[in-house]
């Protein structure tokens, strides 16, 4: 006998008819009509070519071949039913899970302090790598499972993913304290008569507000460009160049480089950080788990879910 020649419901009607022993309950058990029973033991009686269950005064009785097969029939539907159940549960408190996700410095910067804190306390044994979004093909590493989430300005992901919105923030302008600039208010000429460090960060949507900033006229005085922000907090430590910075990367260089912000003199868009996932994984409970916790830890009361 071959296993294409076996229908797993009818295994699962023999066993229910092992534990019950009999048509009446199994019917009920299943949602199924009695008659459905009866022609589902006549098909397993000619597939094993026994009686397998007899009538008797107290039930149905087991044959002896069928007690044969009882617990190996019984174990086999427990392993396929625990195969096709597990993606089902996430126990994050015993999960030894390796999470990647993707960001940028910003990202590591702001979100991994109090993530990593949070995953201390409920999921000891999880771990997170990161990756930039820039360094891999990021939809096709969501895709494949290879990066479960992506979090930032992400405009490039759209068509298969899902996404939800965690806040959306100003640019501010940053600098040293003491700086000239150090004033209640940035006036536009003396914001474009300081020196600048200017931040490429390839790839993601913050290229808009440097597209932004070199057409304005006047330009700016760009002394130095890096490609990403986190050594911009040692930078402006140490000099009086200003950065243009997202304000909530700034609110967490102000305090350990002693550096002041304002509100930007030049109106800039406001841009929306999000949290974004490929469809696949949409139901997937571990990557529901990760979702739940970023959002709780960083999303605005107002925000809520896209997509």
């Amino acid at each position: 006998m071959e296993l294409k020649d076996i229908d797993l419901n009818l295994l699962v009607v023999f066993n229910q008819l092992l534990a019950e022993r009999k048509v009446s309950k199994v019917a009920e058990n299943l949602g199924l009509g009695q008659p459905a029973v009866s022609n589902a033991l006549a098909r397993l009686r000619k597939l094993f070519d026994d009686e397998l269950f007899t009538r008797t005064a107290s039930g149905m009785q087991p044959t002896p071949f069928a007690e044969q097969l009882a617990e190996s029939v019984g174990y086999a539907l427990g392993m396929i039913h625990g195969a096709v159940n597990a993606r089902n549960t996430f126990d994050p408190r015993n999960s030894k899970r390796s999470f990647t996700v993707g960001m940028t410095d910003i990202g590591e910067i702001y979100f991994l302090p109090p993530l990593m804190q949070r995953i201390e306390e409920v999921a000891p044994s999880v771990t997170i790598s990161t990756v930039r979004n820039t360094a891999t093909n990021l939809k096709d590493a969501m895709e494949s499972g290879q990066v479960d989430l992506a979090v930032g300005l992400l405009p490039q992901l759209k068509a298969g993913f899902f996404q939800r919105r965690l806040f959306e923030q100003n640019y501010v302008c940053m600098f040293r304290k003491g700086h000239r600039l150090d004033q209640k208010k940035i006036r536009l000429q003396d914001f474009f008569g300081a020196d600048h460090v200017a931040i490429v960060s390839a790839g993601t949507g913050h290229g808009q507000v440097d597209e932004i900033l070199d057409n304005h006229s006047p330009q700016r005085q760009v002394k130095l460009k890096v490609p990403h922000f986190v050594a911009v907090g040692h930078i402006l430590q140490s000099t009086d160049l200003v950065a243009t910075v997202p304000e909530r990367l700034a609110e967490r260089m102000a305090a350990p480089f002693e550096l002041r912000y304002l509100a930007h003199p030049v109106k800039l868009p406001k841009i929306a950080i999000n949290m974004f996932w490929h469809a696949k994984f949409h139901k997937d409970p571990a990557n529901q788990w990760l979702r739940s916790l970023v959002f709780d830890l960083h999303a605005d009361a107002s925000t809520g879910a896209k997509g």
